[in-house]
């Protein structure tokens, strides 16, 4: 794993924190500033994001997180993850719910999603931007998506969100045609359809100024993980650990209280 680029603060029971698809691990600074007064606090860069350099070979993500936690000698921990983060540790807790404490699904998607036409639209000009080579089209679409969102104007804290995951950002669309290229596809059944096996306590979050898919796709995962906790807050986006990280953190704080 000497390429997977990860730090670890803090000390007791693991907490793994998982970013999304347009930002890097710094997307969590204030909530694992906080976690680790009591946590041993995991975070990392995805292949192709941040300090992780992009695949050369095939891999998947899930099994990413299992090699790094294999590596630091972590049988089981708390996994968390926001948007694609969120995608993983679902995948991961599905895959081998054995090694889950506590699991947090923030904003997270489901593979086989029959997306609303604002993200199928969204998709579409990502693509063309990038086949185009415009990386600062691309940059400028996904933070007006993933910032801003579909249902907001542009406010002096929105702005302030988006200079400062605009670099990641960046990184992560320059490095995403290659990083994709070499992902392999699911060898299991879907995520979405082995919620069954999840027996961890579960926190579901999403934001009601997210698309609303995502709200969606979180009442359907609440619904499907036995005791999970479905938590809707108001006025919130996608980028949940970077809007709102002393309400995430209270919520993770609350989930590995059970």
């Amino acid at each position: 794993m000497s390429d997977i680029a990860a730090v670890v603060e803090g000390e007791g029971p693991p907490v793994v924190l998982v970013h999304s698809g347009v930002a890097d691990h710094h997307s969590w600074d204030q909530v694992a500033a906080s976690l680790a007064r009591t946590h041993t606090v995991i975070r990392y860069d995805l292949r192709g994001f941040g300090r992780t350099p992009p695949p050369a070979e095939g891999f998947r993500h899930r099994d990413d997180l299992a090699e790094l936690l294999d590596h630091l000698g972590i049988e089981r921990a708390a996994i968390v993850g926001n948007s694609l983060g969120g995608y993983i540790s679902l995948e991961f807790a599905t895959r081998w719910p054995d090694r889950v404490t506590h699991l947090g699904l923030l904003a997270a998607p489901v593979s086989g999603w029959e997306w609303s036409p604002v993200v199928r639209d969204y998709g579409a000009a990502e693509g063309k931007l990038l086949e185009a080579g415009d990386l600062a089209g691309a940059l400028g679409l996904n933070l007006d998506m993933w910032v801003r969102g579909p249902v907001r104007e542009w406010s002096p804290e929105l702005n302030a969100i988006a200079q400062a995951v605009a670099p990641a950002m960046r990184t992560g669309l320059g490095n995403q045609t290659v990083t994709e290229s070499f992902e392999l596809p699911d060898d299991t059944d879907r995520p979405s359809t082995l919620l069954h096996v999840i027996t961890a306590p579960t926190l579901v979050a999403v934001g009601d100024a997210d698309a609303p898919d995502f709200t969606e796709i979180a009442r359907t995962l609440a619904a499907g993980i036995a005791g999970a906790r479905l938590t809707e807050i108001p006025g919130a986006g996608h980028l949940l650990p970077l809007e709102c990280p002393e309400r995430i953190t209270a919520e993770i704080d609350a989930l590995l209280a059970r």
